[in-house]
């Protein structure tokens, strides 16, 4: 169903359980970050040490929530308990050999964005409380650690289930035009117009620095 704003939510999705928790409202913003590892070796008689790539780490994406359930008076929770099922040990993913269990892989889905991954960190902080003490009113702030890397995605097939394979995301660079991204991610300068309109951007030529672009799939 539709956000109380008439456009289509964003999702989390259980992707042990199947079941799914829309945003009632869409985020504002979220932030992906990504670290590598490196190892300093020794480089006597010089002044800059080698540096030698070891791995590459997960993308983690960082969104905050907002639920409000005031119109109907009931509780919030109804709708935020679902996601805190997210974090604890699923009897469905029980190891027959081991026994051991651990927590669902999730998605977070928006527009062209299917970002499967774990989830690492909540936080819930409730704001509105009807007479009773109910609560009405609540942010819900979520780190999410990647499973997949974003160039996997078209072969795996994203979420599964016959979904469109997700697209790249790219991270805007100082200076950088529009169409060098597209150049870049897609083979195509031409291609700027799709990842312009993917991305809401009016002005291809005024990017802030460090801003996550979703390239289509072409």
């Amino acid at each position: 169903m539709p956000t109380k704003g008439g456009l289509a939510p964003a999702k989390l999705v259980n992707m042990t359980t199947g079941e799914t928790v829309e945003c009632m409202f869409n985020p504002f913003e979220y932030t992906l970050t990504k670290q590598n590892q490196w190892e300093k070796k020794p480089a006597k008689g010089k002044n800059v040490p080698e540096i030698v790539f070891k791995q590459g780490g997960n993308q983690v994406l960082k969104v905050q929530l907002l639920f409000d359930t005031f119109a109907e008076q009931s509780d919030v929770r109804d709708h935020t308990d679902k996601i805190w099922k997210m974090m604890a040990v699923a009897e469905q993913t029980k190891n027959a050999t081991t026994g051991k269990s651990r927590p669902p892989k999730v998605s977070f889905r928006w527009g062209r964005l299917n970002f499967e991954a774990v989830l690492t960190n909540i936080q819930q902080k409730y704001t509105l409380f009807l007479p009773d003490g109910t609560p009405v009113r609540t942010t819900v702030d979520i780190t999410l650690e990647q499973l997949i890397d974003v160039d996997d995605y078209s072969s795996s097939g994203g979420g599964g289930g016959g979904a469109a394979a997700t697209p790249k995301v790219a991270t805007s660079q100082q200076g950088q035009r529009m169409d060098t991204v597209a150049a870049q991610q897609t083979g195509d300068p031409a291609n700027y117009r799709q990842v312009a309109e993917a991305n809401n951007v009016d002005n291809p030529n005024k990017v802030p620095n460090g801003t996550p672009l979703v390239v289509p799939n072409q």
